[in-house]
């Protein structure tokens, strides 16, 4: 429900917008139909425990020794497996991914496209931010900030860019929603539902898209199943040791993942700095909604579990200012996983019942194993060499190990950079990457999830900017 007032002053307008925040009611589900089909499919795979269970006991040595042995020998093999395995794979399909873009071609498509700036204490950068939106090539957008009760000047900016300004092609409409702090999820259900237009970019306060954006974000939507699209999030601020490690795990780490999504069509987070909406997708996804620290997983899940694709766009780009020292980026990366460990849970029956959406259970278990499985496997997997290495004087073996993962990182960073056209001073960070930089963010991780799992009250908190963008 919305009630405008509209109080004109020096061309500006400013309206007090009231937020239904509820979500959509769901449809009716046949828990019969359900229950009959879970039944069927847990079956089939008891039977297969059954006989792999049967198959294999003749064979098996019970001795206190033998199983100490076999135990230790498959743990070593599953670690390796799982590692080689997600490398291969992830690699794989990012290739597959990036041979079908490189030939595919797009339809040119111009929908006018809303763009969402929530903004909570961005005065230091949002200016900037601003002045780089309205340069897009893009003939048909718009502006809408949603200032969320900031306590700084971010209201004096943005009237300050209120109104008609200059565009590439044409001017360009900035509007200003001004409303009570109550988080980012909120902030954009205002400004989506005060949109009139069928598409909306989301974006954060502190946004330097590249001038493309628009226009190879825009242009999937062709498609009517695409319900969102991702962009491609890089670090701005490099220069430093513990950013230019950051930059090097967006593009490896994340953006990869993404490509590898992308052939799928069922990217798993749509990311907060660059995401790309059909505002029927959001509709019918129910809303961002506040009670998970990660709105953007959630708001992808949702979306997913509806039945929409969601592609990704690697040339849409979104500049975001990393965190500058190691307490301010382990609070990031502690508020993620709790967010998207929050995301996982609310959606936990298709975790649960692969027969609702495959698709999405498909996604959901991935999701779960790089968050839950994968920080303590690569955690226990490390501890678990290096016992074994110094309690059987077998220190050399860690070095090889250590040595055969570094590889595999140094081959993934020159094959992701090659990519992206990315600097070469970064490969060699993935000397230290994995060894260091990702062992610290798994602990993080893994502290994370037991505390979220403990019930631990967590405040939201966030990032400082240092306005970077003028400085550049």
């Amino acid at each position: 429900m919305e009630e405008e007032k509209p109080k004109k002053n020096n061309n500006i307008v400013k309206r007090t917008i009231m937020v239904d925040n509820r979500e959509n009611v769901p449809e009716e589900r046949n828990f019969e139909e359900e229950k009959i089909r879970m039944m069927i499919v847990s079956g089939v795979l008891t039977v297969v425990m059954l006989a792999i269970i049967v198959f294999t006991l003749p064979f098996t040595v019970l001795s206190f020794d033998g199983l100490v042995v076999y135990a230790t020998v498959l743990a070593l093999i599953l670690f390796l497996f799982s590692l080689l395995f997600r490398y291969a794979s992830i690699l794989i399909l990012a290739y597959l991914f990036i041979t079908k873009y490189t030939v595919e071609e797009f339809d040119d498509y111009f929908p006018f496209i809303s763009i969402m700036m929530p903004a909570y204490n961005e005065g230091v950068t949002l200016r900037d931010s601003l002045e780089s939106l309205v340069e897009l090539d893009y003939p048909n957008y718009e502006v809408i900030i949603i200032n969320d009760g900031s306590k700084d000047n971010t209201a004096e900016v943005g009237e300050s860019m209120v109104g008609y300004q200059q565009g590439k092609y044409n001017k360009i409409k900035v509007s200003m929603i001004t409303k009570p702090n109550g988080g980012k999820a909120k902030a954009l259900n205002a400004g989506i539902r005060h949109s009139k237009s069928d598409f909306v970019l989301c974006v954060d306060g502190d946004a330097m898209l590249s001038e493309q954006s628009l226009k190879l974000g825009a242009r999937h939507f062709v498609d009517p199943a695409v319900g969102a699209v991702a962009g491609n999030v890089k670090v701005l601020n490099r220069g430093q040791i513990l950013t230019d490690l950051q930059a090097l795990e967006y593009i490896e780490g994340l953006n990869l993942a993404r490509s590898a999504q992308g052939i799928t069509r069922m990217v798993n987070i749509i990311p907060g700095p660059i995401g790309f909406f059909r505002k029927k997708a959001i509709s019918d996804g129910g809303f961002y909604t506040s009670d998970t620290f990660a709105e953007d997983a959630d708001m992808t899940l949702k979306i997913l579990a509806s039945g929409w694709k969601i592609n990704y766009e690697p040339n849409a780009i979104s500049y975001t200012e990393a965190p500058l020292k190691l307490m301010q980026l382990l609070k990031q990366r502690y508020r993620w996983t709790r967010g998207i460990i929050q995301a996982i849970r609310k959606h936990k029956e298709h975790l649960i019942n692969p027969t609702l959406n495959f698709n999405n259970s498909l996604v959901l278990w991935a999701m779960a194993f790089e968050s839950l499985a994968w920080p303590a496997m690569n955690i226990l997997g490390n501890i678990f060499f290096i016992a074994v290495g110094l309690l059987n004087g077998m220190t050399s073996l860690i070095v090889f190990w250590w040595f055969g993962i570094t590889i595999l990182d140094l081959l993934a960073a020159i094959y992701c950079i090659a990519v992206e056209k990315e600097e070469l001073r970064l490969i060699p960070y993935a000397l230290v990457y994995r060894l260091f930089f990702v062992l610290v963010i798994d602990v993080t991780k893994a502290m994370a999830t037991i505390e979220e799992f403990l019930g631990i009250e967590m405040n939201w908190g966030k990032l400082e900017r240092t306005g970077l963008q003028a400085k550049k």
